[in-house]
């Protein structure tokens, strides 16, 4: 996906149709991921218009990098994109509830949505076992779209840890 081609042209994060197709550059990014032996999880950042600044999948096994997630990625290439760390006005996608350090970097960014597909019951910090996005005492908070695609986000973690797993 390159631009909004793929967007409507009201490109909104609060348009189901739109998160819809936003977890799907997700979901393919995240199969690149699992192409490895790393869990198949996908981000993208989109500006407040639906164009992509930044994509990533997580890379942590490749990389033996232990920051090495879809949302780290996703988040900066946005910023080298747009010559920032201030990510305002942008949507975040990934395929993932976002975990502890991955929710501290979104807020970090100042990133105004987080869509996402499934929950992590595990280490979710979008309102699962934590809720940092939404955090009363941050001086920050992230509108948060949780469950787009789900079925098929979890689907997919489930097929590599299947996989993983033997």
């Amino acid at each position: 996906m390159t631009g909004n081609s793929e967007l409507s042209p009201s490109w909104s994060p609060r348009a189901r149709a739109d998160q819809e197709v936003a977890l799907g550059r997700c979901l393919e990014l995240a199969a690149e991921a699992g192409r490895g032996e790393d869990v198949p999880v996908g981000a993208v950042v989109f500006s407040a218009q639906g164009t992509v600044l930044g994509e990533g999948f997580n890379t942590r096994e490749r990389d033996a990098d232990p920051a090495g997630h879809a949302e780290i990625a996703a988040l900066r290439a946005a910023a080298s994109s747009l010559g920032t760390w201030r990510l305002d006005g942008c949507v975040l996608a990934v395929t993932l509830e976002p975990c502890p350090m991955c929710a501290g970097a979104i807020y970090q960014s100042r990133i105004g949505h987080v869509i996402f597909g499934a929950w992590d019951e595990k280490a979710g910090a979008a309102g699962s076992v934590f809720d940092i996005l939404r955090e009363p005492r941050l001086n920050h908070w992230v509108e948060v779209h949780p469950g787009v695609r789900a079925e098929e986000c979890a689907a997919q973690l489930r097929a590599f840890f299947e996989a993983f797993r033997g």
